[in-house]
């Protein structure tokens, strides 16, 4: 029975992971050239608390109960976006760190002498 639970999580995991547009754009800005832009991403939490709010009012106003849904939905998607500034901040801090480490790492070139014999292909 556990494997079974297991297993469904993992592909509602892996389904939702794939297929749905926030998580995707969550992904995409986990990455290390699009860190900078989780700060604005932050943003994107303003239409979905919009959201929630104007269902929030129709259901206090004796709407259908499946808006419930939609207030959690559009919580959650807020909720994701809201933390996903600071984790962002706290990953590009933490690479431009080890990219910095990096490049004091690698030793210094020596210059490269030019060449200084003849040539064979002189003539």
């Amino acid at each position: 029975m556990i494997r079974m639970i297991w297993t469904l999580s993992a592909h509602t995991r892996y389904y939702l992971r794939r297929y749905m547009p926030t998580n995707r754009l969550l992904d995409a800005i986990r990455r290390r050239r699009n860190l900078k832009w989780g700060i604005p991403t932050m943003l994107l939490a303003v239409p979905y608390l919009l959201i929630a709010s104007i269902c929030t009012n129709a259901l206090a106003a004796g709407a259908p109960g499946w808006l419930h849904l939609v207030v959690l939905w559009a919580v959650w998607n807020a909720m994701k976006f809201i933390i996903m500034g600071p984790v962002s901040l706290i990953l590009l801090i933490r690479a431009r760190t080890q990219e910095a480490i990096a490049r004091h790492r690698i030793p210094a070139r020596p210059a490269v002498k030019p060449f200084q014999g003849t040539s064979v292909l002189r003539r």
